[in-house]
């Protein structure tokens, strides 16, 4: 990547140890930051690409769902923005006023283990995360963790989001993470395989991947929820990765709530009638997921689970389908 000079007052989001590590998402040319955007120095390719309140947004748009205007005019993309400033503090108080019913019992210590994993190869790892517009369930310290360098991607325009990618086609070169991270994101991606490929294509010989994506657990975010995954089938996903940890995200008693809150939603059509009972079924359900304390680690509750999990090592052979069932017993 060539970098031109920025006018003072271009302050980009990203941090610029990654800079020279970005690729224009087309062709993977090299690219070159200019006064308000970004141009591919590839003359068969000759892309360009706006910088919006300071991020980047490298996007394929022959290969995305999403159109770079729609960016450029600060228009809804993945998340909805609410319709109203009442909606908008009535949606800020949510998280405090209803109580949820999902908990989070694994994140915390999978991040954990992720944070002395790179720390261990590395004293100074490079973490993409994608989906990170916003902070993820039990990421906090991760996010707080001296010596992790993290930048925070997605396809909406976030509190944290430092550049605009979607993930079928990742914006930087060849071996430059450490690690990548991408929780309750693959569930919503037109192909996961591929971007589980450009996944491994930018992390370095050893570097791991961490994900979460939900089994049994009704759509959300639509119209962009697209997959689900049985353990097996998430394995397989991850075939060209080492396991180093995978299980249960949330529990079988999370997705026996998520099952309750979508039957009784099913009665209605009406927005309005929908959210009262939304609310009614988190203030009748939320004590469920507790059970998940005593079952979560439960083998036999495995294929019961809301969501699960996967810590991975890039590797250099890929798991065939043959041995993917011979060693399905290591999964339970």
């Amino acid at each position: 990547m060539q970098l031109i000079p920025l006018p003072s007052e271009t302050k980009l989001k990203i941090k610029e140890n990654f800079l020279e590590s970005l690729v224009c998402p087309k062709c993977e040319g090299d690219i070159s930051l200019l006064d308000n955007d970004v141009e591919c120095l590839n003359k068969q390719c000759n892309a360009r690409f706006p910088i919006v309140n300071g991020i980047p947004v490298l996007i394929n748009e022959e290969n995305s769902l999403f159109r770079i205007r729609d960016f450029e005019n600060h228009s809804d993309t993945f998340f909805a923005s609410p319709t109203s400033k009442f909606r908008e503090k009535l949606r800020a108080l949510a998280p405090h006023l209803i109580p949820d019913i999902t908990i989070h019992l694994k994140a915390r210590n999978n991040y954990a283990r992720l944070a002395e994993i790179l720390l261990s190869k590395n004293p100074s790892p490079n973490v993409l995360v994608v989906g990170g517009s916003k902070v993820g369930a039990g990421m906090d310290d991760f996010l707080s963790c001296s010596g992790i360098n993290v930048i925070e991607s997605d396809v909406a325009l976030g509190p944290r989001t430092a550049l605009i990618i979607d993930a079928h086609n990742i914006p930087f070169a060849e071996n430059t993470f450490d690690g990548v991270i991408a929780q309750g994101v693959l569930e919503h991606v037109i192909d996961p395989y591929r971007c589980v490929s450009e996944i491994f294509r930018i992390l370095k010989d050893d570097g791991v991947v961490y994900a979460e994506t939900p089994f049994m657990q009704g759509g959300h975010f639509a119209p962009y929820d697209f997959t689900r995954f049985t353990l097996t089938g998430y394995r397989r996903l991850f075939r060209r990765f080492d396991m180093l940890y995978c299980g249960s995200a949330w529990g079988p008693a999370v997705a026996l709530a998520w099952a309750y809150k979508y039957f009784l939603l099913s009665f209605t059509s009406s927005k309005m009638v929908k959210a009262l009972i939304s609310l009614f079924a988190h203030y009748t359900a939320f004590w469920l997921k507790y059970f998940d304390y005593y079952l979560i680690d439960k083998p036999d509750a495995i294929d019961g689970a809301s969501g699960y999990y996967f810590l991975g090592k890039k590797s250099r052979q890929v798991l065939s389908d043959r041995e993917l069932i011979q060693n399905f017993a290591r999964l339970n």
